[in-house]
């Protein structure tokens, strides 16, 4: 099909859903950063050595220093979320006390904070034309994952979709969206993958992308078991896109789906230099959960329609701090074995991309279309709109287009 050519930015920048920007972590700006960290981290590895030359004899045992740290850290005081019992499962891992007692009930406060209001959401939710719930499922890793849903109160079901959000944001940002399919037939299945919305994990630190592949798999079984003979389809947006391409690599996913319809898809992501290729993977075990300060903290244009970025950046459950080290890496991990594979994909896509996105790269959405093996495929690239193109001022016409390429194959 005929489709607008639109030159790949200069300077890329990964999704955000909220903030920080990808490229913050592979910008030359942050090779400073990241080489003060490295003479850091030389300097610290080296002082405990340092200590042990210098330490005498004691008839006290490191075992005892050790258990007194470890409760000076649970002795720790903070704002007290109450729940019931059954939204935050107790977990006592071994992970957990070598961690600190403190630290992880902070987690777990922050973690019950933000699946309360998730689950408020889903329950204060009276729109007579269609029925929300929410549910949540333990994964294989023992994590809790919240997913949400929306069934049509009336009329012939057609077929099913599964969202997943972008990075830093969640499943409920698409309630309007999963409204409007329900109007048309389509039962909706969203899920908070791993550190996002009501799900287990530090607000938006992923530590490998691969985790939410796999509970999207394990999603879609139970989706389509739970509804046998109905057609499923995936919709991602961002880095959802990303996570929805990779599992759709996998030949029992591929079997399963009718089709995916990937919106502002994280398919291009390149640094901006080639050391940080060197660089990414070892910050990204040292220091994990870094943030980079060069990241954008403030709203980043991703809509051209002011309510809809006051509604975002307002919203408690997207994340707005600065973008985490390990978070970066996986995406750009992500990103480079897709491109990898793009001749891979069979599954009908529809994809669409605004122009004027600075936050992934609209040439990375033209490769993927040109070089996926699916016969049925079609592009998108929309002349001047931005990043998140269900929040943009057209986004019901981006709707309409999407319902009517699900409508045709159902």
């Amino acid at each position: 099909m005929a489709f607008e050519q639109v030159p790949a930015t200069q300077s890329l920048m990964l999704t955000s859903g909220a903030s920080g920007r990808i490229n913050a972590l592979f910008s030359a700006r942050a090779l400073k950063g990241l080489l003060a960290l490295i003479h850091t981290v030389v300097i610290l590895l080296l002082l405990p050595f340092r200590g042990r030359r210098r330490a005498a004899p004691s008839g006290s045992s490191s075992g005892h220093g050790e258990k007194g740290n470890c409760e000076k850290g649970s002795a720790g005081g903070g704002a007290k979320v109450r729940v019931p019992a059954n939204i935050v499962p107790w977990k006592a891992t071994s992970s957990w006390v070598s961690a600190g007692g403190g630290v992880m009930a902070m987690l777990d406060q922050e973690v019950a904070a933000r699946r309360t209001i998730a689950i408020r959401r889903v329950l204060q939710d009276d729109d007579p034309s269609s029925v929300r719930a929410f549910s949540m499922f333990i994964t294989a890793r023992g994590d809790t994952v919240f997913t949400q849903s929306w069934f049509p109160v009336s009329g012939e079901i057609r077929g099913l979709v599964v969202l997943m959000h972008g990075l830093n944001e969640h499943s409920g940002r698409y309630n309007e969206f999963a409204k409007q399919l329900n109007r048309n037939g389509f039962k909706v299945y969203g899920m908070d993958w791993i550190g996002h919305g009501g799900s287990d994990g530090l607000h938006a630190y992923v530590p490998s992308l691969d985790y939410a592949v796999s509970d999207l798999k394990s999603y879609l079984d139970k989706v389509i078991a739970d509804n046998p003979g109905l057609p499923c389809f995936c919709f991602g947006h961002s880095t959802g896109s990303a996570i929805v391409l990779k599992a759709a690599l996998d030949p029992k996913v591929e079997a399963t789906l009718a089709g995916m319809v990937l919106t502002s898809p994280a398919v291009g992501v390149q640094p901006s230099h080639p050391i940080f290729a060197v660089l990414a993977p070892v910050f990204s075990v040292l220091l994990p959960r870094f943030q980079i300060n060069a990241a954008n903290k403030k709203g980043m244009p991703v809509s051209r329609d002011a309510d809809a970025l006051i509604a975002k950046y307002s919203d408690p459950l997207v994340y707005t701090g600065s973008i985490r080290v390990r978070t970066g890496y996986e995406i750009l991990r992500a990103s480079t074995y897709l491109q990898q594979n793009l001749n891979r994909f069979n599954v009908p896509f529809l994809v669409l991309h605004g122009s004027a996105d600075t936050v992934t790269d609209p040439a990375g959405s033209r490769k993927l279309y040109d070089e996926a093996s699916s016969s049925d495929k079609t592009i998108k690239l929309l002349d001047g709109y931005l990043h998140d193109l269900l929040f943009e001022p057209e986004r019901q016409d981006i709707m309409d287009c999407i319902i009517e390429w699900l409508n045709d194959r159902v």
